[in-house]
């Protein structure tokens, strides 16, 4: 069975085809780092995550990029609390480093690489002057503006016909603009004091006048990007003009991912996505879950108090277009499924590690069972990554397990053992364990030890040996970091050098 996803484009179930029949170009649209990560993100990173690592188990290169939003009046909002910094940079790298240890402890892959708004300005600039030269844009004021009248495809993702489409923008904006629901490419001057106090924390004594942000200089002055412009420059920066799936969160389909086509495919004259796929809403007491709102777990709290591997557990309990909603009653619930896999999984390890391991008994009802819940986890995967039933199918092969181990010992009538033993379907349960090992990584599920802290200080390490390779090659000691690089790769550890530093890979379940 082929991969089969739902396209928001079309609104329908489509067979999934990458441009290249050996790659795959996947983008996901990042944070805006003004708050710390909670579990409506995670359940995002966890299912993009087992999106990358379904593709690469059915053979695909994937090429993974996910932005930090790391300009945004949000961001500027907290500029003076805590210990956060005196400026909008200082802001944004304190919630990156927070949200890249958040990351790895949900043993998340690792993207290829993670762009920031802030260093994609100039690429932002000339995509921007591109939709002035073609007509799709307007300077108005030392701001520029996109035209929506004169795409006539707008619309079409969030399924608005124009005329119904709202007005878009700061209401300042409104008097610049030559039709309400145009957004802004680049907006004059700073962040606007209002919006900078919208979002501040009403508990916070910030004093004095609130901070205007970064400018940047443009051809039309000094200014910020648009939200919207930034996510097309940076994919098309490291992907190329034409991505093979874009996902994001539900909400962001209108007005962001809206108009990300518009400017994107306006600019270039191609399709920017083949394929939309969105995650649906996380839901805590009947709402979104959202910092906005204050009604979050944050993801540092979740790892730390029922660890990675119920957490993961809890967010795949749902397909990625399903909502999903977070209680006490369904953390107990992944709580109990996890128990059932881990315990499966370590009894049949354990007897496999025994005297008791046979290899004269075959139970045809263990290894039939393996057999199809490794289809029906094929068949879930290919069916729009549909964790729930793929879950399932891994749940079938601990109960199998637990069946044939119970089965084992022949007993009387009476329920009294007797001298003769029947053993232990070695094969089958060995098939059983790398079945859960196997599968179980696609849904970032690690039977050997908790990974919470395991992927954080294995990270920790490599990044430190990474450190030393990039001084040794500075001092001119090639030799020397091809060593520290080949020893690295000896350990399973994927190293590869690009033009913004080295990346790695540990290897699965570390």
């Amino acid at each position: 069975m082929t991969l089969h996803v739902t396209n928001t484009l079309t609104g329908q179930i489509e067979r999934f085809e990458p441009q290249d029949p050996e790659n795959v170009l996947l983008y996901y649209c990042g944070l805006t780092v003004s708050d710390p990560p909670h579990l409506g993100h995670a359940r995002s990173w966890v299912h993009v995550d087992v999106m990358h690592r379904w593709l690469e188990y059915l053979g695909y290169d994937v090429r993974h990029v996910e932005n930090f939003t790391d300009v945004n009046e949000k961001i500027v909002a907290r500029v003076g609390e805590d210990d956060l910094g005196g400026d909008e940079a200082d802001v944004a790298e304190t919630y990156i480093e927070r949200t890249i240890a958040d990351m790895r402890s949900l043993n998340l892959l690792r993207a290829e690489v993670y762009p920031r708004v802030s260093e994609h300005v100039p690429e932002i600039v000339d995509l921007v002057e591109t939709l002035i030269e073609k007509g799709y844009a307007y300077e108005s004021n030392g701001s520029v503006y996109f035209d929506v009248a004169s795409f006539d495809e707008y619309g079409t993702l969030s399924n608005q016909e124009l005329e119904e489409i709202e007005s878009q923008g700061e209401p300042d904006e409104r008097s610049e603009k030559r039709h309400p629901a145009d957004f802004a490419l680049w907006k004059a001057g700073g962040v606007d004091e209002d919006a900078v106090r919208e979002h501040r924390h009403e508990c916070v004594d910030h004093g004095g006048e609130p901070p205007t942000g970064q400018t940047w200089d443009s051809p039309w002055g000094d200014g910020r990007p648009g939200w919207h412009i930034e996510c097309s420059a940076m994919s098309m920066t490291h992907l190329g003009e034409t991505l093979d799936i874009h996902v994001g969160g539900r909400d962001l389909v209108f007005p962001h991912h809206e108009n990300e086509i518009a400017q994107s495919e306006a600019a270039t004259g191609r399709r920017f996505a083949n394929y939309w796929l969105h995650c649906e809403l996380f839901q805590m007491d009947d709402e979104k879950m959202s910092s906005s709102l204050g009604n979050f777990v944050t993801v540092e709290e979740a790892v730390s108090n029922w660890g990675t591997n119920v957490l993961r557990t809890f967010l795949t309990a749902g397909s990625y277009n399903s909502k999903q909603l977070y209680s006490d009653e369904t953390i107990a619930e992944a709580e109990e499924r996890w128990g059932h896999l881990e315990r499966g999984y370590e009894s049949a390890v354990e007897t496999l590690d025994s005297a008791d391991a046979r290899t004269n008994v075959e139970d045809d009802g263990l290894r039939t069972a393996v057999s199809i819940a490794r289809d029906e986890f094929t068949a879930a995967m290919n069916d729009d990554f549909n964790t729930r039933e793929a879950q399932s199918a891994l749940l079938s092969v601990a109960t199998a397990i637990n069946r044939h181990l119970e089965d084992g010992p022949i007993s009387d009538s009476n329920g009294e053992s007797r001298d003769e033993y029947r053993g232990f379907d070695y094969r089958g349960l060995r098939r059983a364990v790398e079945t859960l090992e196997e599968l179980g990584n696609v849904l970032g599920l690690s039977f050997v030890g908790e990974t919470s802290g395991t992927a954080t200080l294995a990270g920790d390490v490599v990044e430190l040996v990474l450190d030393v390779r990039e001084r040794e090659r500075d001092d001119g000691n090639y030799e020397r970091a091809d060593e520290l690089r080949d020893e690295l790769e000896a350990l399973g550890i994927e190293v590869q050098d690009t033009d913004e530093g080295a990346t790695y890979r540990l290897p699965s379940g570390k």
